[in-house]
């Protein structure tokens, strides 16, 4: 009977997983097949793609760049509109633009008397301009979700991980169960008094 469960659990380990993708893969086909009303499967998906990467390429060429530039700068001047673009633009800028935002994994210290400390990803080095001097601005993801909070918290309180940004993204979604694997030496972020603080 032990044994029969032990299969059960170690079955479900590899079918959970599988099938639950295999599901999300198939609804995001037929949703993109639906919005664009191809008979083919998977065409309006392809169909996408090839878009997106169409776009990639005007937006990339010298000619045809400033006019997706001059359509960037008109949805960030509309009322209201320009909350919701400016809001997702950053977020995909975060995740694939060039200057990524969550490249950079830190652990916080949130309790220094007890030591209680978190892991998050610095998303600002100053916040000066908010009237914060010698703050940051650190994201952190939930566990499980697709949420998060942003807190402001003292520079000298945030090091930096020695750990690539997808690991600690995967770390912080599986609650402490993916493996946080070392990647590169961290550097300092709060030096002691007498000393320069090093660049986070």
């Amino acid at each position: 009977m032990r044994l029969i469960v032990r299969y059960f659990f170690r079955g479900l380990l590899v079918f959970v997983p599988a099938v639950l993708t295999i599901a999300i893969v198939v609804l995001v086909f037929r949703t993109v097949d639906a919005w664009m009303g191809l008979p083919i499967p998977g065409a309006g998906f392809l169909a996408t793609i090839t878009l997106i990467v169409v776009v990639g390429a005007l937006a990339s060429n010298f000619v045809t760049k400033r006019l997706f530039e001059v359509v960037d700068a008109v949805f960030r001047r509309l009322p209201f509109v320009k909350l919701l673009y400016s809001a997702i633009r950053d977020v995909t800028d975060a995740f694939v633009g060039d200057k990524k935002g969550f490249e950079r994994p830190v652990l916080v210290t949130i309790d220094e008397g007890t030591g209680l400390k978190a892991v998050g990803f610095l998303t600002r080095d100053s916040l000066e301009d908010a009237g914060l001097p010698g703050h940051v601005s650190v994201y952190f993801p939930q566990s499980y979700n697709f949420a998060g909070q942003l807190l402001v918290v003292p520079r000298r309180l945030v090091a930096p991980l020695a750990a690539r940004g997808a690991d600690a993204m995967a770390f912080i979604v599986s609650g402490g169960v993916a493996e946080l694997r070392t990647a590169v030496p961290a550097m300092e972020t709060a030096a002691p008094e007498g000393r320069p603080q090093q660049e986070v």
